[in-house]
């Protein structure tokens, strides 16, 4: 039986390195498998899910209007998983989509993403998920002060931390650091840079 599955981790925790993992371990046994990712985060291009050690595959990018139940159903083949990158920035309809391609198509889903942005608030797309979905994992990564788990996303501005703006900000290592809640609220400055 075909489950819903979400897997959120902080940034830097290997959340696509395990997306193009799991494609691959799939499509090795000749099972078609279809990924996806956020038309938001554009920053290797285009419907492009790309880790940060360098592996890169095309996926769909879904945007705003993307009917992804409509599309799954459309599809030739019906594939064995669905992998969904940057999951944290879809929209409810999407979430809701996803729901339906494996409660209606039978097919698996696996959506990756952040649970929490640099304000310390559910992205839309993470609260459906975390709503909707039939198993939730965390992926594990430490904090970049210490060596505790990281489970805050704290944003910078020039080595300075940011705790207000607008929720979607595309970055990486230089926008972003994973950190514990304690390095959340007390960041050592001086090692930021």
């Amino acid at each position: 039986m075909a489950q819903l599955y979400y897997k959120y981790g902080t940034m830097n925790s290997g959340k696509t390195i395990e997306i193009l993992k799991v494609a691959h371990n799939y499509e090795e046994q000749g099972k078609s498998v279809v990924i996806m990712t956020s038309a938001v985060d554009t920053r290797d291009g285009f419907g492009v899910v790309s880790s940060r050690i360098g592996m890169k595959r095309s996926a769909m990018a879904i945007e705003d209007q993307t009917d992804i139940f409509g599309y799954i159903q459309s599809l030739p083949e019906k594939p064995y998983c669905v992998l969904v990158d940057e999951a944290q920035f879809l929209k409810r309809h999407h979430v809701y989509d996803l729901a339906r391609v494996v409660d209606e198509l039978d097919v698996p889903v696996m959506a990756f993403g952040l649970k929490n942005d640099f304000r310390n608030e559910l992205f839309e797309g993470s609260k459906h998920l975390l709503l909707l979905a039939d198993k939730i994992d965390e992926i594990k990564t430490i904090c970049q002060y210490c060596s505790k788990k990281a489970t805050m996303v704290l944003r910078t501005d020039n080595g300075k931390p940011v705790y207000d703006g607008e929720q979607i900000k595309i970055g990486g290592h230089e926008t972003y650091i994973s950190v514990c809640r304690k390095h959340y609220f007390n960041p050592p400055i001086n090692r930021m840079n």
